[in-house]
């Protein structure tokens, strides 16, 4: 196979399996949140739902909740009110779930797969020999665990997630009524507030790792130490902002059940609503991944290199497929980490009120995300000079 072919394959491969393992994550997500609620309150949680299987009852701990959501989902009306936009009103979701994604597509999740060395262990002198990581999958026998290298790197990832913000205030704007007119304008102005204090967060990220490829900066961390350690503040400021983004308690104000019914999707049902609340889901495992990729160095794991695991002057070698599989490993479990404790923020925290919410992400989140940018250009700077 010419290497232009194998790069289109691969990336085709790439692009189906990561959409299909998001796509079927985020309803398992839907039962994780249930369970995890309902722990936290002391209530028993999703249990009913079940099949009847040679005259016995299967209820598999209430797995099979997200599988009678779907199927509610395929058969309810689809409602449109009469005065509405139809064509926006049909868009909005599609545009809100598409970001979502699209952002993926450039979230490393494992370093370069050698077809050719899936087997061997790999040694420092083999992988000094190899091109850059970008480069080797132009030549046929390697796999960037990537949908996509791009030059611009997290630039793309922001560029995409902007577009969001669209979707939510289209369908407020598109539905004729009144409270998802006002939960459209909560969500564009609540994401636009806190997209400035998102960005701003990890461009000392960005001074510090010199690179604004996602790849690129789980390389510096495992050469060097986990960003967590030198953005401590730039951090707390992302994940703030980032679960603002996701429009979750305690930020989840556009669609405040107790004040605005539902807000920018109160006029969905059926399969349209479906697209919301799996977009809600993906957006928390795309920021999970994006925080373990920024600051808790990606799919790196202590002390594994690409020949195996060194710890001070012992060593084990392993093949060059196992390494690769704890990286897999390693990256999905920092992920769920991450999402968990989004969930634990969820049904631990009282919603703000939206003059709170606003004051938080100008008065306090952008001061402070100016601040350590300043603070880390200067120690950039300094260090800069002095070698």
């Amino acid at each position: 196979m010419s290497g232009d072919l194998f790069v289109v394959v691969s990336t085709l491969a790439k692009l189906v399996v990561v959409f299909a393992i998001l796509l079927g994550i985020a309803p398992l997500l839907i039962w994780v949140e249930r369970r995890q609620s309902a722990m936290i309150q002391d209530r028993i949680g999703p249990t009913r739902a079940g099949v009847k299987l040679f005259g016995r009852e299967i209820r598999l701990f209430g797995l099979l909740h997200p599988v009678a959501d779907a199927v509610k989902f395929f058969f309810k009306e689809d409602f449109i009110p009469p005065n509405a936009d139809k064509l926006l009103h049909s868009l909005a979701p599609l545009i809100a779930v598409f970001p979502a994604f699209a952002t993926f597509a450039v979230v490393p999740f494992g370093d370069v797969l050698h077809l050719d060395y899936l087997w061997d262990t790999l040694t420092p002198d083999t992988m000094a020999q190899m091109a850059p990581r970008h480069e080797l999958v132009e030549r046929g026998s390697s796999v960037a665990l990537q949908v996509a290298t791009l030059n611009v790197g997290v630039l793309y990832v922001f560029g995409i997630a902007g577009t969001g913000i669209l979707g939510a205030a289209i369908a407020g704007a598109s539905s004729d009524n009144k409270y998802s007119l006002l939960g459209g304008l909560r969500a564009a102005s609540q994401m636009v507030s806190y997209e400035v204090a998102l960005v701003l967060s990890i461009v000392g990220a960005f001074l510090v790792y010199g690179s604004v490829r996602l790849e690129d900066m789980v390389a510096w961390q495992k050469g060097h130490v986990w960003g967590i350690f030198v953005q401590p503040v730039g951090f707390l400021l992302f994940l703030t902002a980032a679960i603002a983004e996701q429009k979750r308690v305690p930020f989840d104000l556009p669609e405040g059940e107790s004040e605005i019914v539902g807000g920018y999707f109160t006029e969905y049902s059926g399969m349209k609503f479906g697209l919301f609340f799996t977009g809600e889901f993906i957006e928390v495992i795309v920021h999970a991944a994006l925080i373990a990729t920024l600051f808790f160095g990606g799919y790196h794991l202590p002390f594994l290199d690409a020949g195996g695991f060194v710890i001070g002057g012992w060593r084990l070698g392993l093949p060059h497929l196992v390494v690769v599989l704890l990286q897999l490993v390693t990256f999905v479990a920092k992920i769920g980490f991450f999402i968990w404790f989004q969930m634990m923020l969820r049904w631990s925290l009282p919603r703000f009120r939206y003059d709170q919410v606003m004051k938080l992400g100008w008065k306090v989140l952008l001061p402070i995300a100016l601040v350590n940018l300043l603070v880390t250009g200067i120690i950039v700077l300094a260090i800069d000079k002095v070698q």
